[in-house]
């Protein structure tokens, strides 16, 4: 009886100490570097000052107004410390090669908030998911313009349940309005990869698991234009690529 007990103990040991293993793998947090896959980080600033942001007047609907005691002001032009630039979109415009990828299950989210899109720039695969939802006690209307895809334009009313689309083609990069509020843009880059970022106002991008090669790195921004660099990445490191776009004089 004990000759036959023992394997089953093995064993059953053995799966706690598996078991042990992965949970002490996912605790250690975030997906590990692919290996052999390479990256590339760096700053996109603006060279000279900044223009004044626009006032936004919402007193066409309390509700908005109310949502801004102090004013509110566009965010076509976010500048950080030393010039950093936020809401650029930093990609890889070509040396892919036509390869393709599946998109990621989870959507991208875009919230109308304050009577303003938030984020005012996202980016997001093709295919992929975008929810829309409405945190105001207003209604709004989402009108994406896109050059590439299906116009649409509907209508999103206090409490009623996210807007899901998606886009099939890659457009960089879509605006978005609302024909209720004119004061409310966004914008939304739709591409054919992964291999995006989206800066903050500390003007910082992070692009990782990019095939080692030769690529076309661009950067874009809706009032500064694109600027393009040719990039080399080698296996399991990260190049660094700097942006400057110069300030309207």
């Amino acid at each position: 009886m004990n000759n036959l007990r023992l394997p089953i103990a093995i064993t059953m040991l053995a799966a706690l100490i598996m078991a042990g293993y992965l949970v002490t793998a996912k605790a250690a947090g975030g997906s590990p570097a692919v290996q052999g896959q390479g990256a590339v980080t760096g700053m996109v600033r603006l060279d000279g000052p900044a223009p004044k942001a626009a006032r936004i007047v919402m007193a066409a609907d309390q509700n908005c107004a109310k949502a801004h005691p102090a004013g509110a002001t566009g965010e076509d032009v976010v500048v950080g410390a030393n010039g950093s630039l936020g809401n650029v979109i930093v990609y890889i415009a070509d040396g892919l090669d036509g390869k393709s990828y599946d998109p990621p299950s989870a959507p991208v989210s875009l919230e109308q908030k304050g009577c303003m899109y938030q984020p005012h720039v996202l980016a997001m695969q093709a295919n992929q998911k975008l929810r829309i939802v409405n945190d105001d006690g207003t209604t709004h209307n989402i009108h994406p313009i896109p050059q590439n895809n299906r116009e649409w334009n509907k209508s999103q009313p206090p409490g009623m349940q996210p807007v899901e689309e998606a886009f099939p083609r890659e457009e960089i990069a879509i605006p978005i309005k609302c024909n209720i509020h004119p004061w409310m843009k966004s914008y939304v880059a739709v591409f054919k990869h992964p291999f995006f970022a989206v800066t903050t106002k500390d003007g910082g991008f992070d692009i990782h698991n990019l095939p080692p090669g030769t690529y076309t790195l661009a950067a874009w921004h809706e009032k500064f234009g694109t600027q393009t660099k040719k990039i080399s990445v080698g296996p399991n490191g990260a190049d660094k690529v700097d942006f400057v776009f110069k300030a309207p004089m």
